[in-house]
């Protein structure tokens, strides 16, 4: 296979007009540079969708797409690929892309970079390299990365953008009558309490359907305790991410006391984070986000959690559909995935800017089809994208 030659940074952009989660809560502004504060967890978000996207091309012309977040500060991300590492990965053969990831995260491991910017540089660029090594062959992704354990990849709705209880009812009831059963609830923008929504949807929606809630690191364990004894009337399927991503030893104590199953794991970038985490031997779920693992640790995490008898539930964020392509051309390998994360508000946007057969039915996802990742920038993806050299 021919060498890396070029390596190209795009920013893209897409407004959107309630921002991300839910309307402004009481006393949240938007800032003069775009971004809004969530008062519930006290994290940066922006009011417009946005990733970072790389191209790979090959001395013989050959393309690979990537792509990671790009939320905030997309230009850190790009000035990390194109100063740091694209001098690093010139020359380079796309087939050595596991190899790869680890020279490249290895160059700043010593300056503490072994998440953020620095880490989510290296997986746009190493779904860039498996979308050409799988185009190269002629085969989708899927093909290169092992058997496919899974046909079918079952979804969940996440998040009902509304302000008041009574209208996330009203909007679950009308994704329910459509066929889904199973609703994930943001609680950063639970306003009017995080049990009463719960409680209202599960009267509204019935025993049947699977009921989980993201808590976005917001509680420390004794807080994160006593509302799981809240929620346990509710039946939920799990609780995600109740605790600061630091408190390792919380997390682990949490999933040994919570009467409900804990999910975790959609801002670990590496196995060298998950380990720590998934070796305590107490959470139900991990949730992997291909925007910050790339489909190299997104292999490396799913093996670590089959080996711990974890099951595996993909995570979905703000994207532009390429890492969304890759996150379930490699969710129909692993073991023991549960189901994979429906963003409604952006998966379809996403879509109508490529060129794919991917889709979302009333249960589950179809996987891209073609070469590669299946997925390919269209036209109406450069009416909202900014090169950045």
């Amino acid at each position: 296979m021919s060498l890396v030659s070029t390596i190209e940074t795009f920013i893209l952009t897409v407004p959107r007009s309630t921002p991300y989660l839910g309307p402004l809560g009481p006393g949240e502004r938007v800032n003069a540079r775009g971004y809004l504060v969530r008062r519930g967890n006290g994290t940066l978000y922006p009011t417009v969708d946005r990733s970072v996207l790389v191209r790979i091309t090959t001395a013989d012309g050959a393309v690979g797409w990537g792509e990671t977040y790009g939320i905030c500060a997309p230009r850190a991300t790009c000035e990390i690929i194109n100063d740091l590492l694209a001098p690093e990965l010139i020359g380079r053969d796309p087939q050595e892309v596991e190899t790869i990831w680890d020279d490249l995260y290895g160059l700043m491991r010593v300056r503490g970079c072994g998440s953020g910017f620095h880490t989510d540089a290296i997986a746009a660029l190493d779904i860039a390299l498996w979308d050409l090594r799988a185009r190269a062959a002629g085969q989708p992704l899927w093909a290169l990365l092992g058997p496919r354990r899974n046909e079918h990849i079952a979804g969940y709705v996440s998040g009902l953008p509304a302000s008041r209880i009574e209208e996330k009812v009203a909007m679950a009831r009308a994704f329910a009558a459509q066929g889904h059963d199973a609703f994930k609830v943001h609680a950063v923008v639970s306003h009017e309490g995080i049990a009463e929504e719960m409680a209202a949807l599960r009267a509204a929606l019935g025993a049947q359907v699977h009921l989980m809630v993201d808590l976005h690191w917001k509680f420390d364990h004794a807080q994160a305790l006593a509302l799981a004894q809240q929620l346990q009337p509710s039946g939920l399927t799990f609780i995600e991410a109740p605790l600061k991503p630091e408190d390792v030893g919380g997390l682990i104590a949490l999933g040994r006391d919570s009467p409900i199953p804990l999910a975790a794991g959609e801002e670990w970038p590496t196995d060298h984070v998950a380990r720590l985490r998934l070796e305590g031997g107490t959470l139900a779920y991990v949730q992997p986000e291909m925007g910050h693992t790339g489909i190299t640790q997104f292999l490396r995490i799913a093996r670590l959690a089959a080996a711990q008898g974890v099951r595996v539930a993909p995570h979905a964020t703000i994207g532009g559909g390429i890492f969304m392509a890759a996150s379930l051309h490699a969710s129909s390998v692993i073991e023991g995935l549960w189901r994979h994360e429906w963003q409604h508000s952006i998966f379809s946007r996403s879509v109508e800017m490529l060129d794919t057969d991917m889709g979302y039915g009333t249960h589950g996802y179809t996987l891209p089809s073609g070469p590669g990742l299946g997925a390919m920038p269209n036209a109406r993806f450069w009416d909202h994208v900014e090169a950045v050299a």
